[in-house]
């Protein structure tokens, strides 16, 4: 499994060379109708979501990460639909609890054999795809002493024809470390933007020669500059939940000590003409080769955004450097 970067490129472990921007497609699944709070950010625009999807494909987008959860099933719809007739499209999935796509329902945590074939089974038809090329364990904290039980599975179906290969979105080391030996563990999606370095995890990363699909790239949007201290999400809205895990929002607020960052740097980020978010995805993109952030997006505009950062590249080392040093300061 050999990966390499020129740039804005990066060649993945099947071989194929894709531009290191790619699109996460939470946001575009909306709401479940569970009960409790919400894991989504509110409801969407199908049209919309449909011609952002189209857009950054025509953009180069070549990598799209979804989920099972997304929405219940909703974002692999949308993906299914509107991707999988582009062979050249490499389609990431989530599996880790049951889904009832029908309903609109995400269930329990499930990751028996006969769990794990039935929420990919449901994917692949969602999908559209037979094989789905990179299929993630969407359990961040999952015991590491289930490992054997996941991974044997996905290797099974590997040979079965059902996925290419396999990984773990987790920003932890036991758990990374854990999945990493087993023969088509491939990526590890994690938390990677320049407030949250990662910097043990994406070591493991570069050792190991995997992939790292970046997920909130962009800070759950914080790093996009829209928001300002007095500004208000919806109860909709997954950044107005009280979760544990929420730092760069809470109670539906931008945290006003990541704005305090983001003031710090914002200058820097948008080096020769960059937007706010470009200059956010250039500082992945210059920290590490093993990094293809995958931003969210509800609209045109977001994704025209976003994939525009390939054109500008990497942040020159000097402007790294500054970045560092004033993060280090606050």
């Amino acid at each position: 499994m050999n990966t390499a970067v020129s740039k804005s490129t990066m060649t993945l472990w099947t071989g194929q060379t894709v531009p290191r921007v790619g699109l996460g497609c939470w946001a575009i699944g909306g709401p479940t109708l569970n009960d409790g709070p919400s894991t989504s950010y509110g409801a969407t625009d199908d049209a919309q979501s449909r011609a952002a999807l189209q857009a950054g494909y025509e953009m180069g987008a070549r990598v799209f990460d979804t989920a099972a959860g997304y929405g219940a099933g909703h974002s692999e719809v949308l993906v299914g639909e509107e991707i999988a007739r582009h062979a050249d499209a490499v389609i990431v999935t989530k599996f880790g609890f049951e889904v009832d796509h029908a309903n609109r329902r995400n269930g329990d945590v499930n990751v028996t054999p006969e769990g794990i074939r039935s929420v990919i089974g449901g994917s692949r038809s969602r999908l559209k795809r037979d094989r789905i090329d990179l299929a993630l364990l969407h359990l961040n904290e999952m015991d590491p002493a289930l490992a054997p039980q996941v991974f044997d599975t996905l290797e099974t179906l590997v040979a079965e024809g059902w996925i290419g290969a396999y990984g773990w979105s987790t920003d932890f080391m036991p758990q990374a470390r854990a999945g990493a030996d087993y023969p088509h563990f491939v990526a590890i999606e994690n938390d990677y933007n320049v407030f949250t370095p990662a910097r043990a995890l994406m070591d493991f990363v570069s050792a190991r020669n995997l992939v790292s699909i970046s997920r909130l790239p962009l800070a759950m949007g914080l790093l996009t500059g829209k928001y300002a201290p007095d500004s208000t999400l919806g109860r909709d809205d997954v950044r107005a939940q009280d979760f544990a895990w929420l730092r760069f929002f809470r109670d539906g607020k931008p945290s006003a000590e990541y704005l305090e960052r983001l003031g710090a740097i914002r200058e820097l980020l948008q080096t020769d003409g960059r937007t706010l978010a470009q200059g956010a995805l250039a500082w992945i993109l210059a920290s590490s080769d093993r990094a293809l952030p995958v931003p969210g997006f509800r609209s045109v505009a977001q994704v025209r955004d976003n994939m525009g950062t390939l054109e500008k590249g990497p942040l020159g080392a000097q402007t790294m450097a500054e970045i560092a040093d004033l993060l280090a300061a606050e």
